[in-house]
């Protein structure tokens, strides 16, 4: 039978609770299995795994009891190990990589940000600065919205001045936030989103992280910022 992978710890870290379940129906319970000085938090893997809601959130589970007792390389949904005996050599093979990673992420937590623009507010701070853009949106107007051609036109150049801004909001984004974390990974671009970050934060650093995160809707309003975490550091682990 297939060995299910939750996540990769020191072999000190204690073992979970005796009622903690994992993926399955009915759920398999979470086991430990050390290797040197490394142990993983497994269960024997279903024959019919698949994204369900409730191995999903039975995969969170497990991570998040896991990472109140220590540090843990959490994997993604889906991580399997043909056998017990393989993933110890894995282990084994890879013991001072994971070691080194654990050490980096000892005490850190992920936040993702996603960022969105507020269409109203953003269409308002691209004309506000942008004169020749606002002077044309005004003659327009006042002409009763202007000839088919004028109001392409006029689109045309808005949607480029809103896409501009995209990317240098990006860049504000990140800029305003990486500060007060020590690492930053960028998330796969989706639509909808001008960015898509991860940060890994102390968590002795996590208001300071959370008042930067205020701070920046303070004074950039046209922004729409969604704040995902604590959650364990899937994005900073290789």
């Amino acid at each position: 039978m297939s060995t299910y992978v939750y996540g990769i710890a020191r072999s000190s870290h204690p073992s979970l609770p005796d009622r903690a379940s994992g993926v399955g129906d009915p759920p398999r319970p979470v086991r430990i299995l050390r290797q040197g000085r490394l142990a993983a938090f497994v269960s024997d893997a279903p024959d019919d795994l698949k994204p369900k809601r409730r191995d999903l959130l039975a995969h969170q589970n497990v991570l998040r009891e896991a990472g109140e007792e220590g540090t843990v390389l959490p994997l993604r949904f889906g991580g399997l190990s043909p056998d017990d005996q393989t993933l110890a050599s894995v282990l084994e093979e890879r013991e001072d990589h994971y070691l080194e990673r654990l050490a980096v992420l000892d005490g850190k937590s992920e936040y993702n940000v996603k960022a969105s623009h507020d269409e109203q507010s953003v269409l308002h701070r691209v004309l506000a600065d942008n004169p020749a853009l606002r002077a044309t949106a005004e003659a327009n107007r006042t002409a009763g919205g202007g000839s088919h051609q004028q109001k392409m036109q006029l689109g045309e150049r808005i949607a480029k001045a809103v896409q501009l801004r995209e990317t240098s909001d990006a860049d504000v984004v990140r800029a305003a936030l990486e500060r007060a974390a020590e690492e930053v990974s960028a998330g796969p671009h989706s639509a909808g989103w001008l960015t898509n970050l991860s940060f890994l934060v102390a968590r002795t650093r996590a208001a300071a992280f959370l008042n930067a995160v205020d701070e920046l809707r303070t004074h950039q309003p046209h922004l729409v910022l969604t704040v995902t975490g604590p959650l364990p550091p899937y994005s900073f682990v290789e």
